[in-house]
């Protein structure tokens, strides 16, 4: 896998307390952008935060060149629909060889691990005998692997960033796309430090785990109620729904 930041609004950060403190303000975002310091912007960034003000982080985007993830991968990835994708076609892109993904818990079977191989070769032994026989490669690829590699572009604002990596750095996430957004995290730090940090899983910014099979980091609304910090996010919840 390769990620690649390819593309952003430039000065991130302080494009979102500008927008942010526009709200407020009798002058231009343009003029509270040039005025705004780097430490007086990041107070701002943490209070929206803390107050879950969130829509002022949908003014700046990022753009990342994704390679070598699988389709099994890129299935779920395109889920998360407030983001624009370019996908390498497999209807015009001829797979003359076929890089795919291996899970770690079939390469550590070396049995297994051959016979997976063996597979995914067959399957693309027979597409490419298709292609030699003249079948469309938009049917040819039906034979291919949810396993074959994919590249693509993906352009995401910063605040449907942040929902999409509280799903997918789940600790119950699916192993390929948490090493997806682990490296998105990387490249968003390159250029915006305070905006990465926030890209963690949800139970951190609730302050408990709202799965039906909890991995333990965080304690459950069902956990004991001895607990002060599960009969505090029980609280929390409560007062939620109410409000709702």
């Amino acid at each position: 896998m390769h990620v690649a930041l390819i593309a952003h609004t430039p000065d991130p950060e302080l494009v979102v307390a500008a927008a942010a403190r526009l709200s407020t303000a009798p002058v231009s975002a343009l003029e509270l952008k040039e005025k705004m310091g780097h430490e007086q912007a990041l107070r701002l960034l943490t209070h929206l935060i803390a107050s879950g003000h969130l829509s002022p982080f949908e003014h700046v985007s990022f753009t990342f060149a994704i390679d070598g993830i699988s389709r099994a991968a890129s299935h779920q990835l395109v889920r998360h629909r407030l983001a624009s994708y370019t996908q390498q076609s497999q209807r015009y892109v001829a797979l003359k060889t076929l890089d795919y993904v291996t899970p770690d818990s079939i390469a550590s079977r070396s049995e297994l691990e051959a016979k997976y191989r063996e597979m995914v070769d067959a399957c693309h032994a027979l597409y490419r005998q298709m292609l030699e026989a003249d079948i469309p490669a938009e049917d040819a690829r039906y034979i291919l692997p949810n396993a074959a590699q994919t590249r693509l572009v993906m352009t995401m604002n910063a605040r449907e960033l942040m929902h999409a990596a509280s799903l997918r750095l789940c600790l119950r996430a699916q192993w390929e796309i948490v090493h997806l957004f682990e490296n998105l995290k990387i490249e968003v730090s390159l250029v915006a430090p305070f905006i990465a940090a926030q890209l963690k899983p949800k139970c951190f910014h609730m302050g408990y785990c709202d799965e039906r099979e909890c991995c333990g980091l965080m304690p459950t609304l069902a956990d004991s109620t001895n607990s002060p910090q599960a009969g505090s996010a029980k609280s929390l919840k409560e007062k939620t729904e109410s409000a709702s």
